[in-house]
């Protein structure tokens, strides 16, 4: 069974800054990390290998640095990995970002992708169901848990809101997962040390050009513009009240009132 694992590299948001004049993250000097919910997509993909054999490769694209996160993935037991990188992706939004991808995809092969629900810095949990329906195969978000897989279809646990689902789909198929879904596994040194003895497969747009429009990708390809980014807005004082349980009570349901809650 060959098994996908689409990656991104992500500034660890905890030390993100934004530049007050043009309002976007400041990414210089700030360290890089694998995506949290990408990770648990490469725990899950080595586990389902070892489940039912296989190979699994892992996909980032990105600038060349990149190569950091795919050695760290090829460590942790991937087989090869794929960096898409080149100066006529640069700016591309989450459609063109799953064109690309999709565009590499066709020419590895898969029969089960796995990709993050969303990654940390944009949010926005388009990019893995934007690969489905480019690549036109089923998807299944928000996976928790994989319950069965033969050599026609996979069964899978889907989280939703109060409950979950027990979905079942033909391969090849495309899982979005979530971090419940595998506790990643450690290093090793013998795996650090094959890590970085393996090749890396390098594509630019040459490589793809046969299989993407360039009309379709990078900054004048995106249709997504972004206007403004801010970082969270710090919480006001709270109040806080030397009062009785009961007038506490009272206390809280005014508030709500003026506020229209209640």
């Amino acid at each position: 069974m060959k098994i996908v694992v689409c990656i991104k590299q992500v500034p660890d948001t905890n030390e993100v800054k934004l530049d007050p004049k043009t309002n976007r993250l400041i990414r210089d000097g700030v360290p890089s990390i694998i995506n949290h919910d990408d990770k648990a997509g490469i725990e899950a993909a080595l586990q389902l290998k070892e489940r039912v054999g296989g190979t699994v490769t892992v996909v980032c694209m990105g600038p060349p640095q990149a190569d950091v996160a795919l050695r760290e993935a090829l460590a942790m037991g991937c087989d090869e990995a794929y960096l898409l990188s080149a100066r006529e992706f640069g700016g591309s939004d989450t459609c063109a970002t799953a064109i690309i991808i999709s565009s590499a995809l066709k020419k590895i092969g898969y029969d089960i992708v796995f990709t993050g629900r969303q990654a940390i810095d944009g949010d926005t949990a388009q990019v893995g169901p934007q690969i489905a329906e480019n690549l036109g195969i089923p998807q299944i978000s928000y996976t928790e848990e994989l319950v069965d897989v033969t050599d026609e279809t996979i069964t899978v646990k889907r989280q939703y809101e109060d409950r979950y689902h027990i979905i079942e789909a033909p391969l090849p198929c495309l899982l979005t997962a979530i971090q419940e879904l595998a506790e990643p596994r450690y290093m090793h040194a013998g795996g650090i040390i094959d890590a970085y003895a393996k090749d890396i497969t390098v594509w630019g747009f040459e490589d793809l050009s046969d299989v993407i429009n360039p009309d379709h990708i990078g900054l004048m390809g995106s249709p997504t513009k972004v206007v403004t980014s801010f970082g969270k807005m710090p919480k006001g004082a709270g109040t806080k009240l030397e009062v009785t349980p009961d007038e506490a009570v009272e206390a809280i349901i005014a508030k709500m009132e003026e506020r229209h809650i209640i």
